[in-house]
């Protein structure tokens, strides 16, 4: 277990089930008929993530008040036991492990159950009971078995969901779009406390409680946020890889150093943002189906990780935030900032670009895709050639990190490499190079950015940026809300830009606002239709 024991991971209060199936037959195990719970503690809905070959997590957590201001969800504060199973079908009738966990509230009565012994490329149906109380049913994947390709994979991809600023219908819509992989690429919530973060004509919703610095705090908004129907649809649809950005902890945060450092100003010591981070990271941890390898440890947390899709895709989901140099000159747009170029600037920290680097030098999969938080592409707003105006919490600002990384998965010889980002709340698609000054510099990637699903409001349909003009690698722009699905196969990765008209009233249709498809073997994005 990762050289940490199961008494150990219980007495910190994180302990996750580790089940193995046995496959044909059912196990015996109580029925948790004893959980005493009068009314349905499933009010944050159930979900799955963290795919492999024999298994994955199958997670709930247990609430009667979901936005009870201690942040423990109404809950007694004792065990409770969590009857589990999985099934080969929807009616759960044909079931292949079972067993129970207890919700303890250490945890804030979470379960995270980490599944062995599964058939590979398989799909499974999964439901949790605490007394007579029933859980909806769930559908996941295992992944295929590591020697295989499979045909292809859905995956849809989608990242900032301020709940302030509309309803989360693009959930419930990625959902009856039926993938079979879903990658959260951060701000799954934010941190604001009402109406601090406010759009054109006043936020639709609210939160609850003020900005999240505590672990009460962080558990009370992730509470508020996974009440959410569209947001239970998506979860229940397919297994989650999640990673954070920034707002699951703080706006802009790098490393040990918050948003607000000036004295008088909230968490302006390192010692106080640690405890923030700590609480962040514990809330996060009870709030995701995550495996027992990311239990925080005080204020670190490791998320990042591959996950392999048989030969067909490798899955580097990555963290640009905790182990980050800090922002250059604030954390805005600036023009010439020189440093931004030095050559020890990281955004990844030394031992996640190891990982990485091998991980190419390691894969043999036909695509490569990176699971990623800000902007990788250079995007620069300056139009003459002697000035640059770019990000300094994008790759923009470690441009030295964005090199080592974009030339590692060439001197690997990477057959194909797709960078995936949120956190600018607008959809673009990039070719990546290794030298945007030079016209020459040879395409050598995709960038695929999808768009927010509600993070500033409505939207202005608009599909130009006036950057493309001298960034002609920057290949596409759309200001909606949305999500991307992607198919890939071996021939080739699709991507469909998904949007939405409007969120700040429930209930939008969804269409695709553009495609795009990347060839095996032929880096570069070539628009569809």
């Amino acid at each position: 277990m990762d050289n940490i024991s199961r008494r150990s991971l219980i007495s910190a209060g994180l302990g996750a089930g580790l089940v193995a199936a046995l496959p044909g037959a059912a196990v015996a195990v109580s029925t948790a008929d004893d959980a005493g719970l009068r009314t349905d503690p499933f009010m944050l809905g159930i979900a799955s993530g963290e795919p492999w070959p024999d298994g994955f997590v199958i997670w709930t957590r247990l609430a009667l008040d979901p936005l009870a201001e201690d942040g423990l969800g109404g809950m007694p504060s004792r065990p409770v036991p969590v009857a589990w199973e999985v099934a080969e079908d929807a009616g759960m009738r044909t079931v292949v492990a079972r067993g129970v966990e207890h919700a303890r509230i250490e945890t804030a009565h979470s379960v995270h159950v980490e599944l062995q012994g599964l058939k590979p490329g398989r799909e499974y149906f999964y439901r949790f009971r605490s007394g007579r109380h029933l859980s909806q049913v769930g559908r996941t994947l295992t992944s295929p078995a590591p020697h295989e390709t499979p045909a292809a994979l859905a995956m849809a991809f989608a990242s900032c969901s301020q709940y302030e600023h509309g309803y989360f219908t693009a959930y419930t819509r990625l959902a009856e779009d039926h993938p079979d992989l879903v990658l959260h690429l951060g701000d799954y919530l934010y941190e604001y406390k009402k109406d601090s973060y406010v759009i054109g004509g006043g936020n639709p919703r609210d939160h609850q409680g003020p900005e999240t610095t505590t672990l009460q705090g962080y558990r009370q908004r992730h509470a508020q946020y996974k009440s959410d129907a569209d947001l239970q649809a998506a979860h229940a649809v397919a297994p989650w890889l999640v990673v954070w950005d920034d707002h699951e902890v703080d706006n802009n945060w790098a490393d040990e150093i918050p948003e607000n450092r000036d004295a008088g100003q909230l968490n302006d010591t390192t010692e106080r943002f640690r405890q923030r981070r700590a609480a962040a990271f514990q809330a996060y941890y009870e709030n995701m189906p995550l495996r027992r390898s990311s239990v925080p440890a005080g204020f670190d947390m490791k998320i990042y990780r591959t996950i392999q899709w048989g030969q067909l895709a490798n899955f580097h989901m990555m963290d640009t935030r905790q182990y980050r140099d800090d922002q250059l000159a604030g954390d805005g747009w600036k023009k010439n900032v020189a440093e931004r170029l030095a050559e020890n600037r990281t955004i990844t920290g030394a031992e996640q670009e190891k990982w990485l680097l091998d991980g190419f030098r390691n894969s043999t999969q036909r695509w490569d895709v990176l699971g990623q938080q800000v902007f990788f592409a250079e995007r620069d707003r300056a139009q003459a050639l002697e000035i640059d105006d770019v990000s300094m919490d994008g790759w923009d600002g470690y441009a030295a990190s964005r090199r080592r990384i974009t030339q590692g998965w060439l001197d690997a010889k990477v057959r194909n490499a797709v960078v995936l980002t949120g956190d600018v709340h607008r959809n673009w698609a990039n070719d990546l190079k290794v030298d945007y000054k030079d016209p020459a510099s040879p395409v050598v990637g995709s960038e695929l950015v999808c768009t927010s699903i509600t993070s500033t409001g409505n939207g202005t349909g608009s599909t130009t940026d006036p950057v493309m003009a001298w960034n002609p690698h920057l290949k596409f722009f759309n200001d909606n809300r949305g999500y991307v699905n992607t198919r890939i196969t071996r021939d080739a990765l699709t991507a469909d830009f998904r949007t939405l008209d409007y969120v700040t009233t429930p209930g939008a249709p969804v269409s695709t606002k553009a495609s795009f498809t990347v060839q095996d073997g032929v880096p570069g994005l070539q628009a569809r239709g």
